[in-house]
């Protein structure tokens, strides 16, 4: 009887230490586990926290946030950033000083060429600028209405003629192309442009019959849709002139391709 009393409590041992080396393993392989799940979230969150850009830092960040929405479009803003003070040219109201350059068919042509003229309209321009291409019909068509009126056009390519695209036989065929109905002066040297102050083409300077220097700035409000303009600045402007009057605005920012 004794014999099964010790064996009775020997296994009823053995029961108690398994059960408890059972929960105490349970209880190591949970701390195991919330320490893991603790070091992620350290990794995954509060690494972050401090330091955002750990992750994500090699990639540019996502468009319109910080640090990329002011980068200017590709290939920059077609429209005039600098003021006519930062520029250096003419501004309202000086005296334009007149020049002689070569046309297209040889000629040379200078502002007292034009006898009879009320005003001109001096308009740098050139072959390649995509900005000036969109208006050379409403060049043609504004010297078919206004220089019978005695407001010519009067078109300049203040670019380097080096470039074949600028050149002055790509000029001529350019004009002939187009059939230009006002002269196309080349700007050799590129001596003219800088004493205006055309930073963009097209660049229109509205003149008087003194040569003083009425409007500054763009054709009219949309480059590239005619049929939706709603204001002609220089038209207007023109206009304002007729009437005896000072045109408004007489300065508007130029829209187009930089001269170079």
């Amino acid at each position: 009887m004794k014999k099964i009393s010790i064996l009775i409590a020997i296994i009823c041992l053995s029961a108690g230490v398994l059960t408890s080396c059972k929960n105490d393993k349970n209880t190591k392989s949970e701390a195991n586990t919330e320490h893991h799940k603790d070091e992620k979230g350290r990794h995954l969150h509060g690494e972050n926290k401090e330091h955002p850009e750990q992750g994500d830092h090699k990639g540019p960040p996502p468009h319109g946030e910080k640090g990329d929405h002011k980068r200017p479009p590709r290939g920059g803003s077609p429209e005039q950033t600098k003021t006519l003070e930062e520029i250096g040219g003419y501004k309202i109201g000086d005296v334009a000083k007149d020049f002689s350059l070569k046309n297209v068919d040889g000629s040379m042509v200078s502002l007292a060429s034009y006898k009879d003229a009320k005003g001109y309209i001096v308009t740098f321009t050139c072959n390649g600028c995509p900005f000036s291409v969109l208006y050379e019909d409403r060049l043609i068509a504004l010297n078919n209405i206004y220089a019978p009126k005695g407001y010519p056009v009067i078109a300049i390519n203040g670019n380097n003629h080096e470039n074949e695209k600028e050149s002055y036989e790509a000029m001529q065929k350019r004009s002939e192309e187009k059939g230009f109905t006002f002269p196309y002066l080349v700007d050799e040297g590129q001596k003219v442009y800088p004493k205006f102050g055309a930073v963009r083409t097209p660049h229109i300077f509205l003149l008087d019959s003194d040569l003083k220097v009425q409007y500054i700035g763009t054709i009219d409000d949309n480059a590239k849709s005619p049929e939706n303009v709603k204001v002609k600045y220089v038209e207007d402007a023109v206009a304002a002139l007729e009437k005896g009057e000072k045109p408004n605005p007489n300065f508007t920012k130029a829209i187009g391709c930089p001269i170079k």
